[in-house]
């Protein structure tokens, strides 16, 4: 699904996504993703919490994707994250991904961690 086209000024958007992949900034990433600022990268998924903690001082909102249904983030994860002073919020990977470029465009400090469908 293509999402709607927008200017945000040199950062990386999320431009769509399929089955197992998601496009930002004019590239394909296949399996998780890690977007915030000018790059999106391939991400460990849940179990790579170091790449989420990293964020700190970067961001103040986490938005995490958890695929095609709504699911409940690792036990203590948003604990941890908060601790770090990043607000994390789960959602499905579509909702966070729309979330994210809307928040981004309004020049917010925002990051997404979007697990594929």
């Amino acid at each position: 699904m293509a999402l709607s086209p927008s200017d945000f000024s040199g950062d990386a958007i999320i431009q769509g996504y399929g089955p197992g992949f998601f496009r930002v900034a004019g590239q394909v990433i296949r399996g998780p993703v890690l977007v915030e600022g000018d790059q999106g990268q391939p991400w460990g998924g849940l179990g790579d919490e170091a790449a989420l903690l990293a964020l700190a001082g970067r961001v103040d909102v986490l938005f995490l994707g958890t695929g095609a249904q709504p699911a409940y983030p690792p036990r203590g994860l948003f604990d941890r994250l908060g601790q770090a002073g990043i607000r994390a919020e789960a959602m499905p990977s579509p909702n966070a991904a729309r979330t994210y470029n809307v928040t981004r465009s309004e020049g917010r400090r925002v990051a997404c961690a979007l697990l594929p469908l």
